[in-house]
This record gives C-alpha cells, sequence and structure tokens, in this order.
C-alpha cells in the first residue's frame, strides 16, 4: 500500500526533475516499463527511456512554471494529485494525475488530466 509519505517523496522528485530536466532525474521516478500519458485517452508512452525521450522533447523551462499539489487520495498502490500549474502569460492548468506506484515507489503507470483555468479579468 502506498503511503503519504511515500507521495510526497515521489512528488518532489517529480519536481525536481521537472525543474532541471535531467535524464537521470526522470528515470529515477519510473519503473522500465512504465505508461505515461498526457491524457487519458491517447497512447501511453511506454518505458521509461521513451519516458526520458518524451519528457525532454517537450520540456519546460527551468523556473518557468509554478506548481502546487495536493494529495486528493490513496487507493491501494495508486495516488490521485490535485495539482495548479501556473505559465508565463497567464496559462493556468487545473491537474488531475493518477499515479500507480510499484512496490520500490517508482510510478509504473501515470496519467494526467488537465484543464485550462480561463483568465481571470
Amino acid at each position: 500500500m502506498t503511503q503519504r509519505d511515500e507521495v510526497a517523496r515521489w512528488m518532489a522528485g517529480y519536481r525536481t526533475a521537472w525543474e532541471s530536466n535531467e535524464p537521470d532525474e526522470i528515470r529515477a521516478l519510473f519503473t522500465p516499463d512504465a505508461e505515461y500519458r498526457y491524457e487519458p485517452f491517447g497512447e501511453p508512452v511506454v518505458g521509461v527511456e521513451a519516458i526520458v525521450a518524451s519528457w525532454l522533447e517537450s520540456a519546460d523551462k527551468p523556473g518557468e512554471t509554478e506548481f502546487s499539489w495536493e494529495l486528493a487520495g490513496i487507493d491501494g498502490d495508486t495516488a490521485f494529485i490535485d495539482g495548479r500549474t501556473d505559465y508565463p502569460e497567464d496559462r493556468r492548468y487545473a491537474n488531475l494525475w493518477v499515479i500507480v506506484f510499484a512496490p520500490d515507489g517508482r510510478a509504473r503507470s501515470f496519467t494526467e488530466w488537465y484543464m485550462r483555468i480561463p483568465a481571470t479579468e
């Protein structure tokens, strides 16, 4: 069973990798056969090396985003993250991440659901 502190540790690692775009930091988050979905009904990126390559193709610049999150729930080995991502020029997104963890604490499945938050006047 996944615990809150394990989720918090993984999320800290994810944010570090997001800011650094260092391949080894990205690799450390996922099992060798992990699946990463940028949207829930899209084809997954399969395998840690493919995840690293895909991540780096669309990498955000360090310091470009502000991100906050809360643990929405845990069910067995699955964690649900309620996040907010702010980009320059008032691009803001609400995120729901569904992360299925392997026993060693790495993600074996990651699915991102996101919605643009309308700009306020």
